[in-house]
């Protein structure tokens, strides 16, 4: 069943954007023989090829959603968890009221960006996002621009395919990409742009776009109001290479941890047939330490398992230290007796130092992106710690 449905997929996917075996093989590292045979139903992605699936429901432009159902067609677990776009309640709800509250208030720049760690989505719930947009700055006024994948892309075909997601017609360079916009901004209404994944792409292209954006803010007095989207790699072209001036004039927002409130409402939307009790989803959450791959994982055991909290805690614990995304995101930081030294260190400290708005050491900030360590406390009280003892003792036995 899987064989099936995973080629149906894929197929369907890489037609819509006229993609070839060889040119998903070259960006995904993979042979064309590989990707073939996942087109053809011959074969799957086994586990350990999750990273490359990953490279390649980008590389496709999948949403979330898509991206969760491509997993779940080749027999993994979701890549984003704790994600639907269901009618209804919305979680999160005041923190994006918040983010647009402050996006309009920016001044004179209206320019924020949205990072998130591993397992939520660039940004998460995006279509909830663009309904709050639509309803504040009106249908035809909300754009939305996810940057090509390919890092092979040429210049006019990038400007030409992210125009066609703003619907502008007939753009085959930046220039007229650029003219196109300004079109839009010359009508003297607002303009919202939400800019999925903002690192993708070469650095070239990057630049090229951000330069656009910022001139296009700067000579229009604030009517562009821009929400970039993105991890790790958006952080560090911040505050690494800060050569991107759109960039370093932009207020930057962390996706929160969900509340309790929030995962009541994504319970109910997720595993409508199961019920479980605000103190259950309580006690769950505080088990995982809001990590949001190991409550959905937690809650899957629950409902197979028609376990109950708290009598079940302890197997439940068990199963989620044996989670293959704890593994995934330990095993790269244990390849040197030196990393793996330090991964014991830190894995033994309570407290792993003072949070900045940038991480310098490179084991922390990958802890941190991988969404295993998180902030507690603000200001200067702000400090570093993991997000749970789950999480430590899946290191230790990584380690081990």
């Amino acid at each position: 069943m899987h064989l099936d449905t995973f080629s149906i997929l894929l197929s369907q996917y890489m037609r819509r954007i006229r993609a070839s075996a060889s040119g998903v093989a070259t960006e995904i590292g993979l042979s064309r023989e590989s990707v073939n045979n996942w087109r053809n139903g011959t074969s799957l992605p086994s586990p350990r090829s999750r990273d490359s699936l990953h490279a390649c429901a980008r590389y496709l432009r999948l949403t979330e959603a898509e991206t969760n159902l491509f997993f779940a067609a080749a027999g993994l677990a979701p890549e984003f968890p704790l994600q639907s776009e269901e009618e209804g309640e919305t979680p999160f709800a005041d923190f994006m009221n918040q983010l647009f509250v402050r996006l309009a208030q920016a001044a004179p720049y209206p320019i924020t960006l949205l990072l998130s760690q591993a397992h939520w989505g660039q940004p998460p719930f995006r279509q909830k996002l663009l309904a709050r947009a639509r309803a504040q700055y009106g249908e035809a006024a909300t754009l939305h621009i996810q940057p090509p994948f390919s890092v092979s892309t040429e210049s006019n075909d990038y400007f030409a395919a992210i125009a066609r997601q703003c619907g502008f017609a007939d753009v085959s360079s930046d220039y007229e990409f650029e003219a196109a916009l300004e079109q839009k901004l010359n009508a003297g209404e607002r303009v919202f742009c939400l800019v999925s994944r903002f690192e993708q792409g070469t650095p070239a292209l990057r630049e090229t776009l951000a330069g656009i954006l910022r001139s296009l803010s700067e000579m229009h007095g604030g009517r562009l109001h821009l929400l970039l989207c993105g991890g790790e790699a958006l952080a560090d072209l911040k505050y690494r290479s800060g050569d991107l001036s759109l960039l370093n004039i932009a207020q930057v927002s962390h996706w929160p941890d969900a509340s309790t409130e929030d995962l009541n409402i994504i319970v109910k939307q997720r595993w409508p047939d199961h019920t479980v009790s605000a103190a259950g989803i309580a006690a769950l959450a505080s088990l995982c330490g809001g990590h949001p791959a190991l409550f959905e994982e937690g809650m899957q055991w629950l409902t197979e398992n028609t376990g109950k909290l708290p009598d079940d805690l302890p197997a439940l614990r068990m199963h989620l230290i044996h989670s293959a995304r704890l593994w995934q995101t330990f095993l790269p930081l244990t390849q040197s007796p030196d990393t793996k030294t330090r991964l014991r260190e830190l894995l033994l400290a309570e407290d792993l130092g003072r949070a900045r708005p940038y991480l310098q050491d490179e084991d922390l900030r990958r802890l941190f992106w991988g969404n295993l360590i998180h902030v507690r406390g603000q200001g200067d009280q702000a400090r570093l710690y993991w997000r749970c003892d789950i999480i430590r003792d899946a290191g230790l036995m990584v380690i081990e």
